[in-house]
């Protein structure tokens, strides 16, 4: 028996309510063999103590460009989808701890950056041999990825990673075997589920208060299993229960990859309604679907509808026929729900702000969201963020003073809301360009790098102010010049990456540093560069025709980083970038002289570096079967 596996007539609509698929080694279209040879291979550099990587294993990418695969990921998140570069794109062996609950960063690992309730960003497990029950399985937190907890001014969330029990960590029991040789606790208690850890994490998760959540273990799994699942889903690594002498000759084995979306959805056919309720229980955990309200599948039908079209669905049909003043009455009841407190309220704040927006009066939502955006409590403040980037060109104005509030957070979210909902005209581009350059804040800088590679990606999709293009991309150019890295704050401050603390250079966590024991690169990180380059990948992906005047500049910025940057994650992104300007439109090289000479030099550009990213380079190479090539 294995669990019930997702079918593509399910994939969205789980995915949107859910925030989980499981995709079964049929669907993925490429021999099990591959599955084999990728356990073999892996196996045999584990025992060995080798690294284990996409370039060590290369049949891995197999995995990566498999049809299914691919298809499943189009439907998520788009065409053209990118791989985040070498960080975390590697193998993870479950053994005797657990870890905490927490959630991914959404991009570069350890960085605090604004996360998308759309569907931006999606992790990739892969599960080459079969997973047992007692064999460790990945723990994760269906129906969670829309709710989490303060983090601007709660430093046990500065460093990227929401966390369901923090003290957790500080107690010291993460550092505690749960099983295997070291452990305290009885056998019978580890086989079902007894101990202290187990309790623990189970209380976690209900403690939350919130409607449907408790712990899922993704298992049993066939061999070749991929579970795809939104990069704000709660999860952790979980311990094994079998015996641990067999453990070194039955590793069991877990690639992980972050994908993020390049194009924006553009199916102009609407989704059909959805009836969340049927079947009453969910066939992949088992969770009880009856007692779910509009708080939830408000959020769930947006967002459904959104990864189908781009835009937010048609107000409710039970609105069309409130009068004015009932509508008036049920928003003044929804706003003050907005207010809700403590972390429990979550899903009610988050639902009133959703709600609010489809009511279908755009005017009376942006004014009550717009207020609720300059709240002290930081969790009102992000329901109506998120509820303002529902809303659509309306929320303009009020995203645009925000943007230039003299608060801090306020600014943040404007810059993030214009990112996700606005038009890329004059005073969009003009404000979230003048954030990058000039804003004080790291954080800030950070989220307008992002905002102006979503801006650019919508208007490429829409047509409206793609003209505008070029202009993002050499407003994020230019900041390549001003933005530094900077020693990783571990090492910095002396501390683990999750104890790490704003400084006067930089008030948002820039994670860890990774060198790969490569000499050229150093342990530094830079948050406002590698989400620039984020950025810039996407506005890469769309070709010649979208970037006008600023394609030459930016090659030449991007080979200088690939040259000379000594942070790794920067140089991954750049040379993805290069990539995709000379493999995914073949056509530009026909059109573009530079786009020709990149074309020729690409293997000698992206062998400047010491060390390839395999596996972004051979996503975007994968989508036309580009010749283009690199070496593993």
């Amino acid at each position: 028996m294995s669990l019930p596996y997702t079918t593509q007539d399910r994939l969205v609509r789980d995915f949107a309510s859910r925030g989980l698929v499981v995709l079964s080694p049929e669907d993925l279209g490429i021999p099990t063999e591959v599955h084999d040879r990728v356990y073999e291979q892996e196996k045999a550099s584990y025992l060995a103590g080798k690294p284990v990587t996409p370039t060590s294993i290369p049949a891995v990418l197999d995995v990566l460009t498999a049809p299914g695969l691919v298809e499943a990921c189009n439907r998520l998140v788009g065409k053209n989808w990118a791989v985040v570069p070498f960080i975390h794109n590697a193998s993870f062996t479950s053994g005797a701890r657990d870890q905490h609950w927490h959630k991914d960063d959404n991009g570069p690992y350890n960085g605090r950056k604004q996360r998308h309730h759309h569907a931006v960003q999606i992790e990739m497990l892969y599960y080459p041999q079969t997973v047992r029950e007692d064999m460790g399985p990945t723990a994760t937190v269906p129906y969670s990825h829309y709710w989490t907890f303060n983090h601007e001014e709660n430093q046990d969330n500065f460093a990227g990673a929401d966390h369901l029990d923090f003290d957790y960590m500080l107690g010291g029991m993460e550092g505690k075997p749960v099983s295997g040789p070291d452990s305290e606790y009885d056998v019978d208690d580890i086989v079902h589920a007894r101990t202290a850890h187990d309790v623990r994490m189970r209380e976690a998760v209900t403690n939350t208060g919130w409607p449907l959540v408790c712990q899922f273990e993704a298992a049993p799994l066939r061999a070749g299993t991929v579970v795809l699942y939104s990069h704000n889903l709660f999860h952790r690594g979980n311990h094994r229960r079998d015996d641990w002498r067999t453990w070194k000759e039955n590793p069991r084995f877990m690639w992980r990859f972050w994908l993020y979306r390049t194009t924006d959805p553009d199916n102009d056919a609407p989704s059909a309604e959805v009836t969340w309720k049927d079947p009453v229980v969910d066939p992949l955990t088992g969770i009880d679907l009856s007692k779910i309200d509009e708080d939830v599948t408000m959020v769930w039908r947006y967002h459904h509808h959104w990864m189908y079209t781009g835009h937010a669905p048609p107000p409710c049909p039970q609105t069309a026929d409130l009068s004015p003043g009932e509508r008036e009455r049920e928003a003044g009841r929804l706003y003050a729900q907005l207010h809700t407190k403590y972390d429990a309220g979550e899903p009610a704040r988050i639902g009133a702000a959703y709600r609010l927006v489809s009511l279908g009066d755009a005017a009376l939502s942006v004014r009550l969201l717009g207020q609720a955006l300059y709240n002290e409590r930081e969790n009102v403040r992000r329901a109506a963020m998120y509820g303002l980037a529902t809303v659509g060109s309306e929320a303009e104005n009020v995203l645009l003073e925000a943007a230039v509030s003299p608060v801090k957070w306020v600014r943040k979210a404007g810059v993030y809301g214009l990112g996700e909902t606005a038009r890329l005209d004059k005073r969009v581009f003009e404000t979230v360009a003048g954030r990058l350059k000039d804003d004080t804040s790291v954080y800030v800088r950070s989220v307008a790098a992002v905002a102006l590679g979503c801006l650019g990606r919508r208007a490429i999709c829409s047509g409206v102010g793609v003209t505008r293009v070029p202009d993002c991309l050499n407003a994020l150019v230019e900041s390549l010049s001003r933005e530094e890295n900077r020693l990783c704050m571990s090492r910095a401050q002396g501390r683990s990456i999750k104890f790490v603390r704003p400084t006067d250079d930089s008030d948002v966590c820039e994670g860890g540093g990774v060198d790969f024991g490569v000499a050229r690169f150093k342990p530094v990180r830079s948050a406002v560069r590698e989400n620039v380059l984020w950025s810039v990948v996407i506005l890469c992906s769309h070709g010649v025709k979208t970037l006008g005047a600023a394609l030459e500049r930016a090659i030449d910025a991007l080979k200088e980083v690939v040259r000379s940057d000594e942070n790794v994650i920067c140089v991954g992104f750049a040379m993805d970038a290069l990539n995709r300007l000379a493999s995914l439109h073949p056509e530009d090289a026909a059109l573009s002289p530079v786009v020709c000479e990149l074309r020729d030099h690409l293997p000698a550009i992206l062998g400047l570096s010491p060390l390839q990213c395999s596996e972004a380079l051979v996503r975007s190479q994968a989508v036309t079967g580009s010749a283009v090539s690199f070496t593993l």
